[in-house]
């Protein structure tokens, strides 16, 4: 019996949230007190060389779980291929009223309304500082995830994804836009024809003044919802292509319920995760991978509980695979069970 199942059934008596962040302390404090050097370290996979970035193995962790970078040093020690923390915003802020966490324990699936809750962007770059895990040594790989500010108007988001962009360029190995969170009112409507190219255009831009200022090269992904037909999934994959976007992240959340009616917390506004998302985030990755042809690499993450899972996400054309709610129902096993299985 590993450590995470003897915690688990503790860590599930908490609110969903306090668990949560009593989770991060912990895993700070295993850190700080050499605990975590006991840690097994993931079993060899085969490297991966995705966006000109070289990926010790091919399972990550997604954004979300570590929105400040406050613990990337412990979340290293688990066997990650890489780590990408955020979303970030330009300045602090709250995010969504509490309770804004559910466990949809039945589904094995996580509802969350956080809002983007961050301590802003110059926080987060204060903690990646203080990390010992930097994403530009060798071997290490840490992508930053950013997003808009709630009161920040939709005219103006573009002003914020640069902001942000500009702060983190010299820290990440990679960067992720984030425009697919279901609980920041109206952001979804960046993926829209029109807007996601004016957006697209304006950052790519500035990654080539970016590049040429710090004499190196950091790919800029974009994180899609799984809520998406097939026509707006080929609008993305075109305008990805048309902008020489070098990669993208499929999926977010989804707002469906289909799959957890009747359930408890199953109604809570918010974006779910885990089980319940697996197949929409796949056929996404799917519909993704015919249009762009391997024109760039597909980070495929939604809903993978076990190696298997991770396989078909591989095999829909993802390149690489990130966890989130599946730590939360079967722990840093996780990542191991998957390298396993991918090899």
């Amino acid at each position: 019996m590993n450590i995470y199942s003897l915690a688990k059934p503790l860590l599930f008596q908490f609110d969903a949230e306090v668990a949560h962040d009593l989770t991060l302390k912990s895993l700070k404090l295993a850190k700080r007190s050499g605990l975590l050097n006991l840690y097994p370290k993931a079993p060899t996979c085969q490297p991966r060389q995705i966006m000109g970035l070289n990926f010790p193995n091919p399972v990550g962790l997604a954004a979300g779980l570590d929105k400040n970078g406050a613990v990337i040093d412990g979340l290293a020690t688990l066997g990650f291929g890489f780590i990408e923390i955020g979303t970030v915003t330009p300045r602090p802020q709250p995010g969504n009223p509490k309770p804004r966490l559910f466990r949809v324990k039945e589904a094995l699936g996580i509802v969350n309304r956080f809002g983007f809750n961050n301590f802003g962007v110059d926080n987060l770059l204060e903690n990646v500082k203080a990390a010992q895990y930097k994403g530009l040594t060798a071997g290490q790989i840490l992508g930053i995830n950013i997003g808009k500010n709630f009161d920040t108007p939709m005219e103006n988001a573009v002003d914020d994804y640069l902001i942000c962009m500009r702060k983190v360029y010299a820290y990440a190995s990679y960067i992720t836009v984030n425009i697919s969170s279901p609980n920041t009112k109206n952001l979804r409507a960046l993926q829209e024809k029109s807007a996601l190219s004016a957006l697209l255009s304006s950052l790519k831009l500035e990654q080539a003044k970016l590049a040429e200022q710090h004499g190196r090269y950091v790919p800029m992904t974009l994180k899609i919802a799984p809520d998406l037909d097939r026509e707006q999934i080929n609008e993305i994959a075109d305008l990805l292509m048309e902008h020489k976007i070098d990669g993208v992240i499929a999926t977010n959340t989804t707002l469906s319920r289909d799959l957890v009616q009747g359930m408890e917390h199953a109604d809570e506004a918010g974006g779910l995760s885990g089980a319940p998302v697996r197949e929409k985030s796949t056929l996404v990755i799917q519909q993704l991978s015919q249009r762009l042809q391997g024109a760039l690499p597909i980070i495929g993450v939604g809903g993978i509980l076990s190696g298997a899972d991770a396989v078909e996400k591989i095999a829909a054309g993802a390149d690489l695979v990130q966890v989130y709610s599946g730590l939360i129902y079967k722990g840093p096993k996780l990542v191991h069970d998957i390298c396993q299985t991918l090899g």
